[in-house]
């Protein structure tokens, strides 16, 4: 529970801090961090906690695909509504294009969020329940990856006409339907401890999904020497955050 509340009070707030003061360098660097913590913590544990657990290998596997497959469908579904709502209109939309359309968006987004944090609890309780480690390093990875995605929701929000006050108290409301998540995972889980495995590997596909079909060519825009070494050394962090925790647990 105290994994699920500091995620969510964590990535809230530091996603506030960066938007509200604008730090785009930060953010950039974030994004790179979180992708060495996000394959990290699914390929050198989640992974292989699942495999190791007994589960039959072929229905491992055919739920890591099926799970890439349904992140592909979700985003595709996510991009074809965007590009619906704004073909054809000849208007640039970068700063409130429209009242009404902006304040859908909004409660839109927090709806989004909500859910999206409700299924982060239940993964984290999967991850504690199968080793207490792990379930650190997926509360780490589910920050790391929160605070980008969580500074694009501040921006749509502030577009929407929420106050920066508004914003930050109606997301960090959203950020604690992961603690509902967890108490839900923990006691059904804990019922039906067969199904982790398929938890784990499930989530390790959206971490995976994330990282290599969103994040990573946001960075393999920036092709200059000047970017990618910082953006390698970052991912190389990340990767050694996790490799470090292991060694602690």
């Amino acid at each position: 529970m105290l994994a699920t509340v500091i995620a969510g009070v964590v990535s809230i707030t530091g996603a506030a801090i960066f938007s509200f003061t604008l730090l785009s360098k930060v953010v950039e660097r974030m994004v790179s961090l979180s992708v060495g913590i996000m394959l990290a913590t699914s390929l050198l544990h989640a992974l292989p906690e699942a495999f190791e657990s007994g589960a039959d290998p072929r229905s491992l596997f055919a739920t890591l695909l099926g799970g890439l497959l349904a992140f592909f469908v979700l985003e595709k579904m996510a991009i074809l509504r965007h590009s619906h709502h704004h073909e054809g209109d000849g208007h640039h939309h970068a700063h409130g294009h429209d009242a009404h359309q902006a304040g859908k968006s909004g409660w839109m987004i927090l709806l989004g969020d909500a859910m999206h944090n409700f299924t982060d609890g239940i993964l984290i309780a999967a991850a504690f329940l199968a080793n207490p480690e792990l379930g650190i390093v997926t509360a780490l990875a589910i920050v790391a990856h929160e605070i980008p995605q969580e500074i694009g929701d501040f921006i749509v929000l502030l577009n929407a006409g929420f106050s920066r006050l508004r914003a930050y108290v109606f997301n960090l409301l959203c950020s604690l339907m992961a603690v509902a998540g967890g108490l839900l995972g923990y006691f059904t889980l804990d019922q039906a401890s067969g199904l982790i495995p398929y938890v784990l590997v499930f989530a390790s596909s959206g971490f995976i999904y994330i990282a290599v079909s969103d994040l990573m060519p946001q960075m393999q825009r920036r092709a200059t020497v000047k970017e990618s070494v910082p953006q390698v050394l970052l991912i190389a962090l990340g990767v050694a955050i996790v490799l470090a925790l292991n060694h602690a647990y």
